[in-house]
């Protein structure tokens, strides 16, 4: 951990802390900071509104990991997303922003400006496209000039599609063209997967999916080409042979972050482009039938306020994905036949969503930290993949729950 220099007091600073996700991303700087001393040893601090709210978290955080010292031992710095100075006071402290206040839509953008006027790197767990593309049109050039990184969608959205992805090129024996991905989720007993903020961006990116397209277009874009043979979407609802499920279109912002490491790699490391699509596995037929029924009722009710408040309250637990890929063995040019070589490859999360959420960002953050000359140019706005694939990312990943591996013939 490079030290922390004399104008920053901190490495890490989570604004947001008390929220229901921000604690479980406190519960795990606390846990990585206690394993460090010395010169590596980790300083942050939280922030957020309320003082007395933040106190409470580090109460219980102290509680859970029996480290009563926490208490006195972390800064509390208090900041609002409608107060300018506030989060300039805050982003002027530490070198790393972690953001958990959403919905980013809502409140992103003020964080994200703080921390490229600051001086400060960002990262965030979001998981809504039009807000994670919104900030790389608006401030990718602002952050390259200051020397800032923005990195967003950090957590479960979108870590695992990401670097899955790049896990599976890394171990493809040739050129990787098409990948097909299947998320399963499992109940658990704790049941805090789908928990308020990451339901509410599904609900409210589902509401504005029209201005997401013609945000799309503001970028300018050329379609990126297609190597090998094209794939095309499956249907709305079909039986996955793969997975064994009815499987539907995933919604999430995973095929959105995937498609701009994609458009990255090719254009700035002159990587082949996959092609991508994301599924999730819904179970039996009497699964199909719940899920339509439940997909008409949300339909209706994230057009009108009052049903958006409703859905929010709705929550899911954890997941494995599952991908199925296919390309050119090397020596092979993919111009002249079909693809002739496969890999199935998986990423494996065993705690529930917002743990392994808090996982992922807090390793992410620390990779950023620990590995700058690692990452592309001097700053500007990236995707988990774009940002991190000449990292040791997914190794930290694998030394803390998360499970990458290529399935055996």
């Amino acid at each position: 951990m490079d030290a922390v220099t004399s104008s920053r007091k901190y490495h890490i600073i989570i604004f947001g802390a008390s929220g229901f996700t921000g604690n479980f991303v406190a519960e795990e700087v606390a846990r990585y900071a206690a394993d460090t001393t010395g010169d590596e040893r980790l300083k942050w601090a939280v922030a957020g509104r309320s003082r007395a709210r933040l106190e409470v978290t580090l109460k219980h955080v102290a509680d859970k990991l029996a480290t009563p010292q926490l208490i006195t031992d972390v800064d509390i710095i208090t900041a609002d997303v409608s107060d300018k100075q506030s989060l300039a006071a805050m982003c002027g402290q530490g070198l790393l922003v972690v953001n958990c206040v959403g919905p980013y839509r809502f409140y992103g953008e003020p964080v994200v400006a703080a921390c490229v006027e600051n001086g400060a790197h960002y990262i965030d767990i979001c998981g809504e496209p039009q807000f994670l593309e919104r900030m790389q049109l608006l401030y990718h050039t602002k952050a390259l000039d200051r020397g800032v990184y923005v990195i967003g969608s950090c957590g479960f959205d979108s870590i695992p599609a990401d670097l899955g992805i790049i896990y599976t090129q890394k171990h493809f024996k040739g050129t990787l063209t098409a990948v097909e991905s299947f998320l399963t989720i499992s109940s658990g007993p704790q049941g805090t997967c789908g928990h308020d903020a990451t339901w509410r961006s599904a609900v409210h990116g589902f509401a504005d999916s029209g201005s997401l397209r013609q945000l799309r277009r503001s970028f300018g874009y050329k379609p990126l080409p297609v190597v090998g043979t094209k794939v095309f979407p499956r249907g709305n609802v079909f039986f996955s042979k793969e997975i064994m499920q009815y499987s539907i279109p995933f919604m999430g912002s995973d095929p959105s972050v995937v498609k701009r490491t994609q458009r990255f790699l090719f254009e700035e490391e002159h990587r082949s482009p996959i092609q991508y699509f994301a599924y999730v596995g819904v179970g039996g037929l009497l699964s199909v039938v719940k899920l339509v029924c439940g997909g008409l009722l949300f339909w209706i009710l994230v057009k009108f306020r009052l049903g958006r408040k409703l859905l929010t309250s709705i929550e899911d637990t954890c997941f494995s994905i599952t991908f199925f890929a296919e390309g050119y063995s090397e020596g092979t040019d993919p111009s002249q036949g079909p693809p002739n070589a496969k890999i199935c490859t998986q990423v494996l999360g065993a705690e529930p969503g917002y743990v392994a959420t808090a996982i992922a960002v807090v390793q992410a953050a620390v990779t950023l930290l620990r590995e700058r000359h690692s990452l592309p140019r001097r700053g500007g706005v990236y995707t988990p993949g774009g940002a991190f694939y000449k990292t040791a990312l997914i190794r930290r990943l694998g030394d803390h729950s998360f499970k990458f591996s290529v399935a055996k013939d």
